[in-house]
């Protein structure tokens, strides 16, 4: 079997060689005809998979506390700009509104809305989702065309969604990983010519073995400028939360999601979701040398219980019955956990404020 835009794929290599992983990763999601993200909707329990704001209410709310918090500590500035990137069906938006529009009526009245979407399929459902909130919400589809003003961002597994590029070891020094085609005209992994700058390795006392993996995003490096940016500019903090590690290191996290089940990233462009892990370090390192405080960077899980999820996971099950209270534990032990299928360890959370200032559950000076 193939897809239509396997048959694509195919044909530009034929015409033009192997393609980088960073171009194979962004036809798959972003291709204007065949592209994942153009043609399905990929959330939900019909979709390929489910996010955090999507499993319990909870976690958009813990957002909207942080949300909050944050505001209290730039000193409630006036005329909020409150945005989110790639905002999914807008529940977790829905989720943070609810919340501030209850714990600060005068942030909820003095802010707006935007959401940064490309898919105007996605839009709709966002438009539904956030209808009961009016004329205060807009979109936009892209992050330059945000009007000024004092800024509250999230961003919730946007990053693990931006392409990567792939070097692996050889005897001769780290080559660029591409995507070219086997003997019986499949795709397959094969070597390209460029190579990587030892500097841009993690230090390790041993060189790694040959066919180690290492992986840079310099379009996530600069999609993490871009809103350094805009906090400069106007000031403010972003919060960004995806799943990866806090320390760069080596290894192959690219990865496919399909009908809510690992799929080999080559078997089904288009169809697929394909994503890789997000390496935080790199990511605070950008926003200290774009100028930018780095408040820190927490597990989900942490983040999560330090805001209140299970006190507010208790008032939540008050007076419900049996079921739905297994349901709601069972919802913080899923967001909060960890282990195999909970999102508490593999999830990150990183905040960044332009001023500097110091929002809880991130430790003052970090």
């Amino acid at each position: 079997m193939t897809t239509a835009l396997a048959d694509k794929i195919k044909s530009l290599i034929l015409a033009g060689g192997p393609i980088s992983v960073t171009d194979y990763f962004a036809l798959c999601l972003a291709d204007p005809e065949h592209g994942y993200y153009r043609t399905r909707n990929p959330f939900g329990r019909a979709g390929d998979f489910i996010t955090a704001p999507e499993i319990s209410q909870l976690f958009g709310e813990m957002i909207g506390v942080f949300m909050v918090l944050a505001w209290q500590h730039h000193g409630e500035p006036a005329d909020v700009r409150l945005i989110e990137i790639g905002p999914g069906r807008g529940t977790m938006m829905s989720d943070m509104l609810r919340v501030i529009a209850r714990l600060a009526p005068r942030l909820y009245e003095q802010s707006t809305v935007h959401l940064v979407e490309t898919s105007p399929r996605l839009q709709d459902v966002q438009r539904q989702t956030l209808a009961n909130h009016g004329q205060k919400v807009h979109w936009h589809e892209s992050f330059d065309q945000l009007p000024a003003g004092f800024t509250l961002l999230a961003a919730n597994e946007l990053f693990d969604a931006i392409p990567i590029r792939q070097f692996i070891k050889t005897p001769t020094g780290f080559r660029e990983r591409m995507v070219g085609l086997d003997a019986d005209n499949e795709l397959s992994f094969t070597l390209g010519v460029a190579t990587l700058d030892p500097e841009m390795l993690p230090q390790r006392e041993t060189p790694p073995p040959d066919g180690t993996i290492f992986e840079v995003s310099p379009a996530r490096e600069a999609v993490l400028t871009t809103i350094c940016d805009r906090l400069k500019q106007n000031h403010g903090t972003a919060l960004i939360i995806d799943y990866g590690h806090m320390v760069t290191g080596f290894g192959d996290t690219l990865q496919a999601v399909r009908d809510h089940k690992f799929d080999p990233p080559l078997a089904n462009p288009g169809l697929a979701d394909l994503t890789s892990h997000v390496d935080f370090e790199t990511l605070a390192r950008s926003a200290l040398t774009a100028g930018v405080h780095v408040n820190g960077c927490l597990h989900q899980g942490d983040f999560l219980v330090a805001l209140g999820i299970e006190e507010r996971a208790s008032s939540l099950g008050r007076d419900k019955d049996a079921g739905t209270q297994r349901d709601i534990v069972e919802a913080v032990q899923r967001l909060a956990g960890s282990g195999e299928g909970r999102m508490g360890e593999l999830f990150k959370v990183l905040a960044l404020s332009s001023p500097a200032v110091s929002v809880l559950p991130f430790k003052s000076g970090n």
